[in-house]
């Protein structure tokens, strides 16, 4: 109503903080009220708490355990809408209900909306029979129009005997400092009517509320996180004032958006290694049979991650997955009821803290099953069958003289197939800038981009310079059908040198009475040294040829000749030079075709053949006698095109790469196929339960760094705390040690682990829309980059480094304590040494966190604490207590989580599904900061912690995974349902039924409509 009438141009305020002189306000004045604050989107339209007395029960000897439900009606709206309910307060007649009543800006009420107030009272928790005591009713409009914003109600029953008496009381924001503050002595006017503003130190407040990011409106945010659950809480301090609580749980589209990009990138990964494979060429027998069986896996896997994507793409549902669906293969790379849980705590000064953590289902890959153990015992199994073949590899190379590598040389064959993609590209890519650059006759620019060309182009060549590459060029070499060694070896004992493939074996043997240590070794080394000195040799070409352009560009023409002369003169005496470039042919057989030694300098250049498919005429690399005699001419027909120039020498350099590059990557392919040959079926098993679980704990990863990043953008601290240290992940888990939840912490902890190869970076979006702010994913298993687009406003406030695409890093550690009944089974029988392994070695990581931080950065750079415990000694107790060995000892967890708020880190929180345990934890974490951080009033603790309980936002976790979609309020169902709700939860068999009794429920209003 208030919305089309023109308003103040003065900054708007909430309703809250107006004091009319009047007793009665007009419609526009309660417009206002409820229109909310635009500079705090969180902020409540209205908010009350609520108070009971003389409550009165038909049993006269027992007193109440009451609750009250909140019901709401705006006219022409018919029936009446659950809104929200309080605590249980149990044995008194005079309840005061910590949790207060929100209306938040998406409720839309107005000054005609009418509130009922039923108070109810539970005769047995545990069973969860209950009955209504009375009610009241009230219009908004009314509570407006009250000087005090206080109603005293009356409580009718259903036979109208008054049963007690209920009292509202409307918060206002000015009240916490009316008495002790000055206010301004200039009135304000709106529409007629004087009010008095409040005073300054809540302006100031309202300053500091702009900087605070919103789950519901930033743009960031909001392009991230939806479905967003409020509850508001008015807690008592020691000091005698109160804690305005606001509490909040938010699913992420991020659950479904991560799995479809990593799925994506899986299926381009194994896609990619196939086509490696096919491109090695024709093999012997032996080794295509052991191909096609590889390709065979690859390809099985490939058509899961097909029918995994198409899934994905097109599911329709909630953007979070319930915990009935965490076996289902579709979904399972999907996150189990991944929320963000954020707690807003503000003091009657404005001060405001914010405090996030992330809830996750513990990532497991339930649709693979537990039966043979989780991926730690897998990958202790596979590592065990890899050492007995590398054993029996060994025991036959003793007989065979078969060649056999170690497990450094998987990892570094792995290392130089990256490098060489790497750098090929690059070495393209600054060839083509070098063009560039000579086409726009760009002197400083020629030499700058020469500079970047020699050095990636020599970083190459010295990565394909290593033995290992040699001696798998020669098992490739060997393992082609029916290879013989080339009559140019340099023997005179063909025999010894012969190589034959074994029909019966995937052993290439020697025949001869030499071994491998022959000269034919030497040999295949010096075939494969040609290769990559062709490339450098082609890079000296271009460096002599751009250094002579350049020197001809500056010197005075009149010189030119004299200088050409002297050049001729210098060049002719480099002609005897130690290395040469050589054509390897392998389809000639001649002997001159590959000269043992380099021809003298006034011989003839080096005989390329010319009908080779892999090298061009243009792209052989030219003799130091071509260079010097053959640039003048070249210079003379193209006086003014440097491009021209250069031109065949970089078609000649990018060609030789190619080659280099080329041959390398296959020898490299063929050794990893070597290796992953007699265990590939396990290898794939392996890695497929690996991608599951790491795609899901890197979905919960990428939340909790957006919401992190966003809320600290102006905390220079924990900016510069990031590009110099890294991001310290603390997740926390509540898994027991026994039965399956065993191999769900197995298959957790490696996924945690597998973090640290993920890196992030920010950028600055492309557009202001969703889809322009949503992380993107690069990368393949051996890591992983995130780019996380940010607003320009927002890109412009980071610091420099961040800025210019610095990689930041990852610091995951991960703490378990079992707290149910099945941990106590697995203290008394089974075996709690996973879970101390896993706290002992996230307590080494988080020490060697800490130490970082000391040496580079400044304690300013940590948040404040009102803790009297200094990290060090918070650190040296949480040693302690891992190396204590105490049953279920949550100290553990206490202090590891609140180190990790200390140390600027991000939390997460996980049990099997994230619903009942974790939401133990989080609540009593939110308790605990309270009264440790801001002063809660101790006596009210238990009931603070009954209260976020029982009716806070963790609840709408138990009702989205009961219904699947929406919060119960939202389905319109019988209120009585609703109540109980809670105490459903504490007994599984009252949830069995309750569930029964709902569906019928459902049933029966499906067949009415």
């Amino acid at each position: 109503m208030a919305g089309g009438r023109e308003r103040s141009s003065r900054t708007q305020r909430p309703w809250s903080v107006y004091r009319a002189n009047t007793f009665e306000l007009s419609s526009e004045m309660i417009g206002l009220a409820l229109a909310g604050n635009s500079q705090d989107p969180d902020e409540p339209v209205l908010e009350f708490s609520i108070a009971c007395t003389e409550l009165a029960t038909p049993a006269l000897e027992r007193k109440p355990n009451s609750f009250v439900a909140v019901s709401c009606t705006t006219p022409p709206q018919a029936f009446w809408t659950k809104h929200a309910q309080t605590e249980i307060i149990e044995g008194t007649s005079n309840p005061m209900f910590l949790s207060s009543i929100a209306f938040f800006q998406d409720c839309n009420i107005n000054h005609q909306t009418q509130v009922k107030l039923a108070v109810y009272d539970v005769k047995d928790r545990s069973q969860g029979t209950m009955y209504m005591l009375g009610s009241a009713l009230f219009a908004v409009k009314e509570l407006l129009q009250e000087k005090s914003h206080r109603l005293e109600l009356e409580l009718r029953s259903a036979e109208n005997q008054r049963v007690g008496k209920v009292t509202v009381a409307a918060w206002q924001m000015e009240d916490r400092a009316d008495h002790r503050m000055s206010v301004r002595s200039l009135p304000e006017s709106i529409n007629g009517r004087t009010v008095l503003p409040v005073d300054e130190s809540l302006t100031e407040s309202m300053g500091v509320r702009i900087k605070y990011a919103s789950l519901c409106k930033d743009s960031l945010l909001r392009s991230v996180f939806g479905g967003t659950m409020s509850r508001m809480y008015r807690f008592p301090t020691t000091d005698g004032k109160h804690l305005r609580v606001l509490e909040q749980m938010a699913e992420s589209v991020l659950s479904l958006n991560i799995p479809r990009q990593f799925v994506k990138l899986l299926l381009e990964e194994d896609t990619a290694r196939v086509c490696e494979l096919e491109e090695l060429g024709e093999l012997s027998p032996c080794w295509e049979s052991l191909r096609r069986q590889i390709v065979s896996q690859y390809q099985s896997i490939i058509l899961t991650h097909q029918e995994t994507l198409s899934d994905l793409n097109s599911y329709r549902g909630p953007s979070f997955k319930a915990s009935n669906l965490k076996a289902d293969r579709k979904l399972e790379f999907m996150p189990t009821n991944l929320h963000v849980q954020r707690m807003r705590v503000q003091n009657e000064l404005g001060f405001e803290h914010t405090y996030d953590v992330v809830t996750i289902g513990a990532p497991a890959a339930h649709c693979q099953g537990f039966k043979s153990g989780g991926l730690r015992k897998l990958i202790q199994k596979f590592e065990e069958a890899k050492k007995h073949v590398y054993e029996e590899g060994c025991s036959a190379q003793s007989s065979s003289q078969s060649i056999v590598y170690i497990p450094q040389d998987i990892v570094r064959a792995k290392e130089i197939i990256a490098h060489i993609n790497t750098l090929k590209t690059q070495v393209n890519y600054y060839a083509e800038r070098l063009s560039r650059a000579a086409k726009d006759r760009s002197a400083s620019g020629l030499e700058r981009t020469l500079a970047i060309l020699s050095d990636k182009t020599r970083q190459l060549v010295t990565v394909c310079d290593c033995k290992l590459l040699a001696s798998a060029i020669q098992a490739l070499n060997a393992g082609r059908p029916e290879y013989i060694a080339s009559k140019a070896s340099p023997t005179t004992e063909p025999e010894q040198v012969v190589l034959r493939n074994d029909q019966d074996t995937l052993l290439a043997k020697w025949s001869g009475r030499n071994s491998r240590s022959s000269l034919h070794v030497d040999w295949q080394e010096e075939e494969w040294e040609k290769v990559w000195v062709n490339v450098d040799k082609s890079l000296e070409c271009i460096i002599q040829r751009v250094d002579k352009l350049l020197q001809k560009e500056r010197r005075p023409s009149s010189s030119s000749l004299d200088s050409s002369q002297h050049d001729l003169q210098g060049s002719s005496q480099k002609g005897d030079e130690k290395r040469r470039a050589f054509w390897i042919n392998p389809g000639s057989s001649s002997q001159d075709s590959l000269p043992s030694e380099p021809p003298p300098p006034s011989s003839s250049p080096p005989p390329y053949s010319s009908s080779s498919p892999a090298l061009s005429s243009s792209a052989r690399p030219p003799s130091p006698e071509q260079e010097n005699y053959g640039s003048p001419s070249a210079e003379e027909a193209y006086p003014g095109e440097w491009s021209e120039v250069l031109y065949p020498l970089l078609t000649t350099l990018t060609e030789c790469v190619a080659m280099m590059s080329d041959k390398a990557k296959k020898s490299m392919v063929f050794l990893l196929m070597q290796d992953s040959a007699p265990t590939i079926a396990m290898d794939v098993s392996l890695q497929y339960r690996r991608d599951v679980v790491f795609c899901q704990t890197l979905t919960a990863l990428i939340c909790g760094f957006v919401i992190k990043l966003r809320n600290c953008l102006r905390d220079n601290g924990f900016l510069r705390q990031l590009y110099t240290i890294g991001l310290l992940a603390q997740f926390e888990s509540l898994l027991s040690t026994y039965g399956d939840e065993l191999a769900m912490l197995e298959d957790m902890s490696v996924g945690v682990m597998d973090l640290r190869n993920v890196t992030f970076k920010v950028t600055q979006a492309a557009g202001s829309s969703a889809p322009d702010m949503l992380p993107i994913i690069t990368g393949n298993r051996d890591g992983f980059n995130v780019r996380i687009p940010l607003p320009g406003s927002m890109f412009d406030a980071l610091p420099r480094e961040i800025q210019s695409g610095m990689l930041l890093r990852v610091q995951p550690v991960h703490f378990n304590v079992g707290i149910n009944e099945q941990q106590t089974l697995a203290e008394k029988f089974g075996d709690t040494s996973l879970q101390e392994i896993i706290n002992v070695e996230s307590l080494s990581r988080l020490n060697s966190y800490y130490e970082q931080f000391k040496e580079v950065l400044p304690e300013d750079c940590l948040p404040r604490s009102r803790s009297q415990t200094c990290l060090p000694e918070l650190l040296r107790f949480l040693g302690q207590n891992v190396n204590a060995r105490k049953n279920k000892n949550v100290d553990i967890l206490w202090q590891a989580a609140e180190i990790c708020r200390r140390l600027n880190g991000v939390r997460f929180t996980s049990c099997k599904s994230a619903k009942d345990r974790t939401a133990m934890s989080v609540t009593l974490e939110q308790c605990l900061i309270l009264q440790h951080e801001h002063g809660m009033a101790p006596q009210v603790f238990t009931q603070a912690l009954d209260c976020m309980r029982s009716v806070g936002t963790r609840e709408g976790v138990i009702q989205k995974n009961l219904s699947g979609l929406l919060p119960v309020r939202d389905l319109r169902l019988d209120p009585s349902l609703m109540y109980s709700l809670p105490l459903l939860a504490l007994s599984p068999n009252l949830l069995v039924v309750w569930i029964f009794l709902s569906v019928a429920y459902f049933l029966a209003k499906v067949r009415c409509r």
